[in-house]
């Protein structure tokens, strides 16, 4: 049995039609609710998932009520069969699939995109210059050069006219770039002025050690950077996005009042690790007090 309320949300997911200014597309496809959010300047939570390989923990995501998930390539070891699975999964259960692909390839977003991924993030994004050239790849012409597919996941297998297919994959995708590096951070104004770019996602963990203060999350160059982030994303309409620190639920309170609406509440492993870890040491101080 699915979750309260899941089966609901899976039917009324799929009933959606996607909006246009043509009235005769009635068509329904999947809605990439996360980029719809960000839009209307909402906030969303996203989970990273590195060692999943079902479609159950998609679910799993949607039942404790993240508004989309990323399947870390980079980091991870999960196969374009078992991310195109898991991107697949969040699409039924109504949240978006995003994927972190490894460097810049773009043959491996196009065809993450291409297994039902509705969004993808690109680390180590330091130019405008790479910025374009990522956010091209991931766009159907006249917006950038992806090649196209036709019927896949994102659009439920259904079959739309060519134009409207291509139109339906460029307004559902998003696209996520990584600032990770002190040059990232000099050049934001620039990636964020960037045509085609959604979020400007900075990486704590690698930005930190990059700037030789590895996990110091109050250090005040660090600061500045999500300073600098900020404004420009406000400066461009950008959305500012944060990943890599948890548990200081504080500096991520000040982070979003700052406008960091697209946040990356945690990872899999994390969560389990957490809690796991939690209930083993309860267990084993209860055994030494009987």
């Amino acid at each position: 049995m699915l979750p309260q309320g899941l089966g609901r949300a899976i039917t009324a997911k799929l009933a959606l039609p996607f909006d246009t200014a043509d009235p005769g597309m009635t068509d329904t496809v999947f809605r990439n609710g996360a980029k719809r959010k960000l839009e209307a300047g909402e906030p969303v939570l996203c989970l990273g998932l590195r060692q999943a390989r079902s479609a159950d923990m998609p679910m799993i995501a949607a039942a404790a009520g993240f508004d989309c998930i990323y399947v870390d390539m980079e980091h991870g070891p999960a196969s374009l069969e078992t991310c195109s699975t898991l991107c697949i999964g969040a699409l039924a259960a109504g949240i978006t699939p995003l994927v972190r692909v490894p460097g810049h390839d773009v043959n491996m977003a196009s065809r993450a995109l291409d297994g039902g991924a509705q969004g993808v993030i690109f680390p180590h994004v330091g130019t405008a210059a790479e910025a374009s050239r990522l956010a091209a790849a991931c766009r159907f012409p006249p917006l950038g050069h992806r090649s196209v597919i036709g019927p896949g996941p994102a659009l439920a297998y259904r079959t739309l006219p060519l134009g409207k297919a291509n139109a339906v994959g460029n307004a559902e995708t998003l696209l996520i770039v990584m600032l990770e590096t002190p040059s990232g951070i000099a050049n934001a104004e620039a990636i964020a002025a960037t045509e085609g770019v959604d979020v400007l996602l900075i990486g704590a963990n690698d930005l930190s050690t990059e700037m030789g203060i590895p996990g110091e999350w109050r250090h005040p160059r660090l600061h500045e950077a999500f300073v600098a982030a900020a404004a420009a994303c406000r400066k461009h309409g950008r959305v500012l996005g944060i990943g890599g620190i948890s548990g200081d639920l504080a500096l991520q309170r000040e982070l979003y009042r700052m406008g960091a609406n697209f946040i990356i509440a945690g990872s899999d492993t994390g969560y389990l690790m957490s809690a796991a870890r939690a209930d083993v040491s309860a267990l084993r101080r209860m055994m030494t007090e009987v």
